[in-house]
């Protein structure tokens, strides 16, 4: 694992981000300043938080952009279970041509969430304190929530759950992009019953590059029928 140290010296950062590494480099420095004590990344994260948090969080954006046609009005994503920011944070400043809503239950990571929207002056990204269940009611019941382009997830459940809270949030034809570790293949086949029951198909694990030299992450995706 590469310490924050080194790629700092390194031209990584600014070759994969460019402008955009601005505002991530105020949301690493957050990070390693106020996210251990409070509760956000573990004690061993602290001098990795660009590989371990931020890059793998940013190789989920090139699915994202891939999925929503270049043409569409309206380019929404949904990051489900957002926590510490991770990836939906990382996702809004690398596109903020798309609209990014992150749902997060828990009022203090909402509270952090916050912060870190307008320390990064990210104006394309809406914070819902609230349950995914709730919003998929809400979307239900037109009760304020449209369906998304893409609903994407880190580190928040198995497929088995998770199909349930975020499928029913897609729009059809909608995508959910979700960032798995190795066990992603497997998680698909325990889910299948679930995946068809809310409309999901052709389910899919890719992996997810990161940059040279770095162990890529996983991503599954399935299609909202």
């Amino acid at each position: 694992m590469h310490t924050d140290d080194e790629l700092e010296h390194s031209s990584l950062l600014e070759d994969l981000f460019g402008e955009t590494l601005l505002q991530l480099r105020v949301f690493q420095k957050k990070l390693a300043t106020e996210g251990e004590q409070r509760g956000l990344i573990g004690p061993r994260d602290v001098d990795i938080i660009w590989e371990r948090h931020i890059l793998n969080s940013a190789a989920v954006v090139p699915f994202i952009e891939a999925s929503v046609d270049e043409n569409e009005r309206f380019k929404t994503v949904a990051d489900v279970g957002s926590g510490g920011g991770f990836p939906g944070i990382v996702v809004a400043a690398c596109l903020p041509n798309f609209k990014i809503t992150l749902i997060e239950p828990m009022e203090r990571r909402v509270e952090w969430l916050n912060e870190c929207v307008s320390e990064l002056g990210l104006d394309n990204v809406t914070v819902l304190r609230e349950r995914a269940e709730n919003c998929v009611s809400d979307i239900k019941h037109k009760k304020g929530l449209h369906p998304f382009s893409v609903v994407t997830c880190r580190a928040v459940a198995p497929l088995t759950k998770l199909s349930g809270w975020t499928l029913p949030l897609l729009k059809h034809g909608g995508q959910l992009i979700a960032l798995k570790g190795r066990s992603a293949p497997e998680e698909l086949r325990k889910a299948g019953k679930e995946i068809l029951k809310y409309g999901g198909c052709n389910p899919e694990v890719f992996d997810a590059p990161i940059a040279e030299g770095f162990e890529p992450t996983h991503v599954a995706i399935i299609n909202k029928k």
